[in-house]
């Protein structure tokens, strides 16, 4: 899932260490690449603030990075597909805490210890043939 690379940076024209994390919530999949450097967000070719409306959405994403105390030392770069917003911002928040974990091993108790590196696995229940719905009947008529 989550395995380590080497990769041209795109200004500096030197090769960057990226780890790689992968995570995913309801049916949002995020793959989360860090790497040392300034600090900066990147979903998707986007600003986090640009991406994310919620602020709520926003600062769940920096949750992982407040605990490990790994805020200002990493740039994190993120592909998010699938779901909605709050999917997504899920998604990605354990895809960082896996990454997180590879990036540094030491970081395992506090990440946990947060749920950080739990996966929330409640999916949407599918819907049944002769039925409105997952579980919604038609109404029954008795004559």
């Amino acid at each position: 899932m989550a395995e380590q690379e080497s990769a041209n940076a795109t200004s500096a024209g030197t090769k960057v260490s990226y780890t790689w994390g992968t995570g995913r919530r309801k049916t949002a999949v995020a793959r989360v690449r860090i790497a040392p450097g300034s600090g900066k967000i990147e979903i998707n070719g986007r600003t986090l603030n640009d991406y994310f409306t919620k602020e709520v959405d926003r600062k769940a994403i920096f949750g992982p990075l407040e605990v490990t105390s790994t805020g200002g030392k990493v740039d994190v770069l993120v592909n998010a597909d699938g779901g909605g917003p709050t999917g997504q911002s899920g998604a990605i928040v354990l895809g960082l805490g896996r990454a997180l974990l590879k990036y540094d091993a030491t970081l395992e108790s506090a990440l946990r210890g947060s749920g950080f590196l739990t996966r929330d696995s409640r999916m949407k229940e599918r819907k049944k043939y002769g039925q409105r719905g997952a579980r919604r009947r038609f109404q029954f008529s008795k004559r």
